[in-house]
């Protein structure tokens, strides 16, 4: 029986249905299935649980099946830039089930693998994984997750054959793979469709087993869900201590170190790698090794895969899924994660994914980082707008992770985590020892 459909809606046709799962590939607006979402809101299906990375933007993605008020609940690890999405949850009309990226990719892997569950060491003693069983490997506290399974898949793919066989292209694999698995029916779009033998077999990522139902699609609008600007310049919402934060945060990158910059003041860092010291960057959507650099790391993965924005690697770099991306970083393979926080306490905890009631953001994959790699060092404002401290005795915000960070990186100075507590070990220019005092509420003592 021929996989080849027309177009989206008859690849969907007799498989929707009111208060199903669907699972949906793509990470922001990075490699999303666009033809079989647009499909599925003209359809008016409606009770709808999603399943994926996030949930696009306010009119793009999967975003569109929230403006129509289509979905009943969300499994994603990040809101992202999707405004609506938060907004229909802090008014507690839309169920939000938050999961960490690498175990909502590692949930949907264990889905199509027949794998009921799993032990992670991901969102230990958090809200997160409140109410889950947990257990001790090797003196180490892990959290039981259970496998996710979906009604229907729906991917998108670079090329593909009439037999469902599919071959993504650079950063677009990232959820794809593993969501193509997991669902009882898989449709797939792809931008080329080709016979049957016309694909090297031994460059194939998803073997068609795996997929029912194939379409090549109309068309690819390939929206930019954020785009960064690079070059060392000063953009909106930059600063020059912002600058001078990531300059301080590169000095402590070693040669031969695999490093994860996050969103924010840490992507700054890859601007001051310092001449001497040669670093691979993994970004957590699936690529490892960027270049070049140190001054010219402006990539941006949802510009190369729209076309517009020619992506140069370093020799050695390669392309992956997001289940490998953070096999990488819970196996303890990355070196250093630099990350942005909203509060750090004195030992170590860290508070960086949501403000209850106010601001939900979704931990993204920053509970993996923090649990997995080897060294952690935050850059944050020391003081919130009101004024208040963000290094506390004790964080007031859900945590990321229990005594996670090794250093903290302010506008004001250098502390780091020791098991005793913070101890200062740098002022920035200008800033005097009481300017700290007066505006930090952990305690901690001076080695300058």
């Amino acid at each position: 029986m021929s996989k080849v459909y027309a177009d989206a809606k008859s690849a969907l046709a007799g498989l929707l249905k009111d208060d199903m799962t669907i699972a949906a590939g793509g990470f922001g607006l990075c490699g999303i299935p666009e033809n079989l979402i647009g499909a599925l809101v003209e359809s008016g299906t409606k009770g709808l649980t999603i399943v994926g990375n996030n949930a696009g933007v306010d009119d793009f993605g999967m975003g569109l099946l929230l403006k129509t008020r289509q979905v009943k609940k969300v499994i994603a690890s990040y809101v992202g830039e999707n405004k609506e999405f938060e907004r229909q949850v802090l008014a507690g009309e839309l169920e939000l089930q938050l999961t960490p990226q690498g175990t909502l990719a590692e949930k949907l892997r264990a889905g199509g693998a027949g794998i009921p569950g799993f032990y992670t060491r991901t969102a230990f003693g958090t809200k997160i994984a409140e109410g889950k069983p947990t257990r001790a490997f090797d003196g180490k506290e892990y959290v039981l997750e259970e496998a996710i399974k979906a009604d229907v898949s729906i991917v998108k793919a670079w090329k593909g054959d009439k037999a469902g066989n599919l071959v993504y292209r650079k950063t677009s694999r990232n959820f794809n793979p593993m969501i193509a698995t997991c669902g009882r029916v898989t449709v797939a779009e792809v931008e080329e469709l080709v016979e049957v033998g016309d694909l090297d077999p031994d460059q194939i990522h998803t073997p068609g087993i795996y997929v029912d139902r194939i379409i090549q699609g109309a068309k690819f609008e390939k929206r930019i869900e954020f785009r960064t600007v690079a070059g060392g310049q000063v953009s909106k919402g930059d600063t020059p201590t912002r600058h001078l934060m990531a300059k301080r945060a590169a000095l402590e990158l070693r040669d031969g170190f695999y490093v994860n910059l996050g969103i924010g003041i840490p992507t700054l860092v890859a601007n001051y790698i310092p001449e001497n010291v040669n670093v691979t960057l993994q970004s957590e959507n699936g690529l490892l090794g960027i270049g070049p650099f140190p001054h010219e790391a402006d990539i941006d993965p949802d510009l190369i895969n729209a076309g517009k924005q020619t992506i140069t690697t370093i020799p050695g770099s390669s392309f992956f899924s997001s289940a490998d991306s953070f096999a990488m970083i819970r196996g303890g393979h990355v070196d250093l994660s630099i990350l942005g926080g909203l509060e750090v306490a004195e030992n170590g905890d860290l508070a960086n994914w949501m403000v209850p009631g106010k601001m939900v953001k979704g931990p993204g994959g920053a509970m993996d980082l923090v649990s997995g790699v080897r060294r952690v060092i935050v850059l944050m404002e020391h003081c919130s707008k009101d004024g208040a401290s963000k290094v506390l005795k004790q964080c007031s915000l859900p945590i990321t992770g229990k005594g996670v960070v090794n250093m903290i990186i302010t506008d004001l100075c250098v502390f780091e985590v020791e098991p005793g507590g913070l101890v200062l070990k740098e002022l920035h220019p200008g800033v005097t020892l009481e300017d700290v005092k007066a505006k930090t509420e952990a305690a901690f003592r001076v080695a300058i």
